[in-house]
């Protein structure tokens, strides 16, 4: 039997999957990758990303967070890829119960995810940090310079989490609550090595483990079954009943 079989037979057996994704999840539809060499850590700007994605750097200069923040970080044209898709349906099929996701982009809810737990926040919710009024993702890479509040003239921030910053609370509740009743856990496009997004996969105590990444992980000799292959190329082949 195939590994691929093997998965195949995991998902058949179970309606109780949690997904677990990291960036890679979303480079195959275009978006750049944090830490891999061709990723956006590796990118030549003034400061490096990890300056400029931080709470003080936004407070302090906040002009060229945004300019950086508009260029690299609102992918807004891009398209859920195969892995998404097949999420979604999973869902919708009543195997998988929810994602967790490292990913800022929104593309799970758009490929038609309902339950998504979005650790590091997400691009589409921006607030006026003095007023709390809503914005979304257009209206802040539409805007001149720093985005502002059109009711009280108030700086807008993206809920993202930058460095510095805590996770939300109720988020990380909701996707340890998940992980930890989970029977199977797929986690993909990650390299495990965030934390505190990482430590989650602690709190997982059930039947199968499934690891899909291109490079290995400090959790492949945990896993039931490992690819190191594309997300999508992995779950495109997985059919649902």
């Amino acid at each position: 039997m195939t590994d691929i079989e093997k998965l195949q037979q995991i998902i058949d057996n179970t309606d109780n999957i949690v997904f677990f994704g990291g960036a890679g999840v979303s480079t195959e539809s275009g978006i750049p990758d944090f830490r891999s060499v061709d990723g956006l850590y590796n990118q030549k700007y003034d400061y490096p990303p990890e300056e400029i994605l931080s709470h003080t750097f936004f407070m302090n200069k906040c002009g060229e967070f945004y300019r950086y923040y508009k260029d690299k970080m609102l992918a807004l044209d891009i398209e859920p890829n195969a892995a998404h898709k097949k999420l979604a349906e999973l869902e919708r099929s009543g195997k998988l119960r929810a994602v967790v996701t490292q990913n800022i982009d929104g593309l799970h809810q758009k490929a038609g995810s309902k339950t998504v737990y979005e650790l590091h926040g997400t691009v589409h919710k921006n607030r006026c940090m003095t007023c709390g009024a809503f914005y979304d993702a257009k209206y802040i890479k539409d805007s001149k310079g720093i985005p502002r509040c059109e009711k009280c003239g108030g700086t807008i921030k993206p809920e993202v989490v930058l460095y510095e910053e805590g996770l939300d609370d109720k988020t990380v509740r909701g996707a340890v609550n998940a992980i930890a009743r989970a029977d199977v856990l797929i986690v993909a496009g990650t390299s495990l090595t965030v934390y505190p997004a990482a430590g989650l996969l602690h709190y997982f105590g059930g039947e199968h483990l499934v690891l899909i990444n291109r490079d290995p992980t400090p959790m492949d000799g945990n896993a039931d079954l490992v690819f190191h292959e594309k997300v999508g190329e992995v779950l495109s082949k997985i059919e649902v009943n």
